[in-house]
């Protein structure tokens, strides 16, 4: 009976810390930055967009109109259980080129140099509201001459 007790409370044992593991936190990287080391052999008003490229490797994002830099991004996500994954670190590397294409500056943002950005949108309003299908055609019916109709 002793044995068969001991085995027990060895298997609620094994149990429960399985259970506690399970809800531990899983971290996941996304996204790349060069290494410091790297960013210091970058030379302001030396280096161009090849050398960089050489240096550094091309990044996932570049300046949307007329790529005037480079942004290199890296996230770490915090995944809890049932809850939504969280954001808990964040680093951009922005490096800018001037009309020749050399380097102009080169700055490092974490997440909290971040900010919401609100996007806005413009809605069209129209009448039709609350106005169903067949209402809508009715009105139209009404509005049909001969005139329109011998052309």
């Amino acid at each position: 009976m002793k044995a068969f007790a001991s085995t027990l409370r060895l298997g609620l044992v094994a149990l429960l810390l399985g259970a506690l593991s399970a809800c531990s936190a899983v971290y996941r990287n996304h996204g790349y930055i060069p290494p410091q080391e790297a960013l210091d052999q970058v030379v302001v008003g030396v280096d161009t967009r090849d050398s960089l490229a050489e240096t550094l490797g091309r990044p996932s994002s570049t300046g949307l109109l007329d790529a005037s830099g480079w942004y290199y991004v890296q996230s770490r996500w915090r995944h809890f259980a049932y809850r939504a994954p969280e954001e808990i670190d964040r680093q951009v590397v922005a490096i800018s080129f001037d009309a020749r294409g050399t380097v102009a500056n080169v700055e490092r943002f974490g997440l909290e140099n971040g900010r919401v950005v609100v996007l806005s949108r413009r809605v069209t309003e129209t009448s039709i509201r609350g106005v169903s299908f067949l209402r809508t055609l009715y009105q139209n019916f009404g509005r049909i001459q001969a005139s329109d109709l011998l052309r």
